[in-house]
């Protein structure tokens, strides 16, 4: 009974918060250790999923339904977008054993560029924003390396 009460937290999140929370911390979302949040999303996908099962969805169109519910505006990271960046533009000045260190490192000092865009737009990779987002941190990438290098 005690043991369980010590693990309490991610073991008792179902397949949808697990995964939620997995995605979040690959991917380095500021969400990634809010219990409510991936809790919330969740109970929003599983619900979808029965909601669409009532319906008559097979079950492979259900889970897309409820994947789509559970990952909604939560498609582009400002990590991963950075990291997106260095690995293609400046792979020959930064080595791949060095990226993750750099990207931790550069990423608070570009949070402005960030500001002005919606990464939770589901679209936003389809959008001229994203290309302008992208040249931006390739600016910002490049003056760092300038005056700090790696």
């Amino acid at each position: 009974m005690n043991n369980k009460k010590n693990n309490e937290g991610q073991s008792d999140f179902s397949y949808y918060g697990l995964y939620l929370m997995d995605y979040l911390r690959t991917n380095k979302f500021e969400q990634a250790d809010d219990t409510a949040f991936i809790r919330e999303r969740a109970d929003r996908a599983a619900e979808t999923y029965e909601k669409a099962r009532i319906e008559g969805y097979p079950t492979d169109g259900a889970q897309e339904l409820a994947m789509e519910t559970l990952l909604r505006g939560l498609h582009y990271s400002r990590y991963a977008m950075l990291h997106e960046v260095v690995e293609n533009e400046f792979a020959n000045e930064v080595p791949e054993e060095k990226q993750e260190a750099f990207i931790h490192k550069l990423l608070p000092l570009v949070g402005n560029v960030f500001s002005v865009y919606d990464l939770s737009d589901d679209n936003f990779a389809l959008s001229s924003d994203y290309d302008l987002l992208y040249t931006e941190l390739t600016g910002a990438t490049v003056l760092y390396l300038d005056e700090y290098g790696v």
